[in-house]
């Protein structure tokens, strides 16, 4: 058989497997969207691989042709948002790709530089300073160089994002699983922290202000670096209260039918929930056409669907219910605005 050939088996028209396993589908992912409107922070979640750019770009393409306005962008260093719309948006900020559909891929590095630069100002304005000195010089440069720091500056635009609210919908591409896991609890752990340097500042300012009164001085100058905590506090809780509010998120696993990837699948879910991030369903990618059966098609192709048969059973079982959208597998990578339009179509 000739790659031509094979090709054209491949892409025949959705399977009667599609069709009978959409069936099942508890309720249609367009469905979701129609009767949750007020959901508009939209996170697709998974291991590396599986599609979640691919679902991102494309369910923002849906919501645009709505006539929503949306902001997909990706919270992943090696973003490929740029390969996928075909235009180079890294670090340039929200760029329309068509009305109503902006594409943003942060550079980490650019904030993290963006950082240093206003805690040099900061520390000037605070203590009167002409210049920084060489050691607080120093510690700027190591502090930029910590490993959590990258996620951490992008974590800081994302709330900068989300907090300007100049959109209907906020579609994130998010890491991986394993660094999503670690990106979502950030909100937890920062806003911790800083509410323990927060509570001991207050404690010191409350013992500044006694000893104040005792030797009869005017009250405490406003206290600059409390404000700066609190400031922050609020920008954590703002973000960490859109990743938990069930009225406003969802979030989108996409899982494959591969008995490791749905193991894995099982065990993030769990770990989801306990930062109460609201799981509102499952998306199947890469189905293969059963009408391949029958075929003469290679050895290895008829292994995959007698797998795909079993693992698909094990998948309906496992999440029953909350499946909803079994996408094809597509003739080529999604890249460019057809592929994309065409992804959109079979997901909604």
């Amino acid at each position: 058989m000739d790659a031509k050939a094979f090709a054209s088996i491949v892409l025949a028209k959705r399977s009667s497997l599609v069709h009978r396993y959409l069936r099942r589908c508890a309720i249609s992912l367009a469905k979701i969207f129609e009767q949750y409107p007020d959901r508009r922070y939209i996170m697709f979640g998974g291991k590396g691989g599986l599609g979640k750019t691919t679902f991102s770009a494309a369910t923002a393409y849906y919501l645009a042709k709505q006539g929503k306005r949306v902001l997909v962008f990706s919270v992943d260093p090696q973003a490929s948002l740029s390969d996928i719309f075909k235009k180079d948006i890294f670090g340039k900020g929200p760029t329309e790709i068509i009305p109503n559909l902006y594409a943003q891929e942060i550079d980490a590095d650019k904030r993290i530089r963006e950082y240093q630069q206003e805690i040099r100002q900061k520390i000037l304005d605070m203590y009167g300073m002409e210049a920084i000195p060489e050691e607080i010089e120093s510690y700027i440069q190591a502090a930029a160089a910590e490993p959590a720091m990258e996620e951490s500056a992008i974590f800081d635009e994302v709330v900068d994002i989300v907090v300007k609210g100049d959109y209907d919908y906020y579609i994130y591409d998010l890491v991986p699983l394993g660094h999503a896991l670690y990106y979502l609890s950030m909100a937890s752990v920062y806003d911790a922290w800083i509410g323990k340097i927060t509570g001991l500042r207050q404690q010191m300012r409350e013992y500044d202000q006694v000893a104040a009164v005792m030797r009869r001085e005017k009250e405490m100058d406003e206290d600059a670096i409390l404000n700066e905590l609190l400031y922050i506090k609020e920008r954590i809780n703002k973000s960490s209260s859109i990743l938990t509010d069930k009225e406003k998120t969802a979030f989108f696993f996409v899982i494959t039918a591969e008995q490791m990837i749905i193991s894995d699948t099982v065990k993030a879910a769990g770990l989801f929930a306990k930062f109460d991030v609201p799981l509102s369903g499952y998306i199947v990618n890469r189905v293969l056409s059963d009408s391949l059966k029958g075929q003469d098609i290679p050895e290895y192709l008829k292994n995959r669907l007698t797998m795909q048969e079993h693992y698909l059973k094990v998948i309906d079982e496992t999440f029953s219910g909350q499946i909803l959208a079994s996408v094809p597998e597509m003739e080529r990578d999604v890249t460019g605005l057809a592929m994309i339009e065409k992804l959109a179509a079979a997901m909604f």
